[in-house]
């Protein structure tokens, strides 16, 4: 029997883009048993998954590495054929290494990858490169040899609870906003989501999106804008509830993170706001209605990071602020009535 370990024990949106590794082995060994291992906090999005057979959660805040050698032992005990850690650090290098797997895929930049049977490199795309690699087709290359060269699309699975869940905000058009980030730099600023906000035609609902730590951000904007249909549902929402909201909306829109990832797993359309990043690292949009939205000029600064900083390093966050609301707007302003 073929037994596969995902590893992507990183950011909530790098464990939705690893779910197209999920579709696309699936696709290939329909029978086999795929599990996957992520980090405390993100095993909400991989509920009712129909191709994960088991969810298997290392939890980074208390006892870490306790925690990480109980995982390290499952997994031994489990005798995965394979191994695929999309992870590139050393800790899921570590469970792979302790695996006993057959064959173990992986990036060279994980100190453990001298133990891969499978050695791919983690390419970056230069910050104006006109070929972008995506992540999804990074992360393809390391099942490559057992599949294809092709890329399967990211995928999330709300339940009919779900559904059911936000049937009651879908009662008039709709617009979704994530407006926050963990890096400060790769956050539109409040004042600009406020001024955007103000601007969506009267007749759409807006809903700010986010976890329970961002009812604060989204309360100020709420208390600033002339919208007269704002609603923050941060906090209240899961994952997937957010995803299904998403999935229906006029236009959603997104900072460089997360939420940006669900509506591609969604499809769903979005607009995606970049400041300090740039879509050439490969997590941009990957659907035909998402555009990503970024200052015009070229910046001597940026990006000045892969994830971002807690505040501009030249202290004029010129990426940010620079946006203009008509770019946000290209998705209504074209519109046919």
């Amino acid at each position: 029997m073929i037994k596969l370990l995902v590893i992507q024990t990183a950011f909530t949106g790098d464990v939705v883009l690893a779910t197209a590794l999920v579709e696309k082995l699936h696709a290939r060994f329909p029978e086999a048993q795929i599990d996957f291992l992520l980090r405390k906090g993100n095993e909400g999005l991989l509920s009712n998954h129909p191709f994960i057979n088991n969810i298997i959660i290392w939890d980074k805040k208390k006892r870490k590495i306790w925690n990480l050698l109980k995982i390290a032992a499952r997994v031994r005990k489990e005798q995965y054929t394979h191994i695929i850690n999309v992870h590139r650090f050393a800790s899921s290098g570590l469970v792979a290494f302790l695996s006993g797997a057959g064959k173990i895929a992986g990036f060279d930049k994980n100190p453990f990858s001298f133990c891969y049977s499978s050695k791919v490199a983690h390419v970056i795309s230069a910050p104006y490169a006109e070929n972008i690699v995506h992540e999804i087709q990074r992360n393809q290359q390391l099942i490559a040899d057992i599949t294809d060269s092709a890329e399967a699309l990211p995928k999330l699975y709300p339940s009919t609870e779900d559904y059911q869940r936000v049937k009651q905000y879908q009662e008039k058009p709709y617009i979704c906003i994530a407006p926050s980030s963990v890096w400060f730099t790769k956050q539109f600023p409040v004042e600009k989501w406020i001024g955007l906000i103000n601007l969506l035609p009267a007749h759409f609902a807006v809903y700010l999106l986010g976890a329970p730590g961002d009812k604060v951000m989204a309360n100020t904007i709420l208390s600033r804008v002339t919208h007269p249909n704002v609603e923050n549902l941060c906090g209240a929402l899961t994952f997937l509830q957010s995803a299904a909201l998403m999935q229906s909306a006029g236009m959603n829109y997104t900072n460089d993170s997360a939420p940006l990832h669900f509506a591609s797993a969604m499809n769903a359309p979005v607009t995606a706001v970049y400041c300090s990043t740039v879509p050439a690292f490969g997590f941009g949009p990957l659907r035909n209605n998402g555009r990503v939205v970024e200052i015009k000029e070229r910046l001597y600064c940026r990006p000045c990071g892969l994830h971002g900083h807690r505040q501009c390093p030249e202290g004029h966050f010129r990426c940010a602020l620079e946006i203009t609301n008509e770019q946000l707007l290209w998705w209504w302003t074209t519109k046919t009535i």
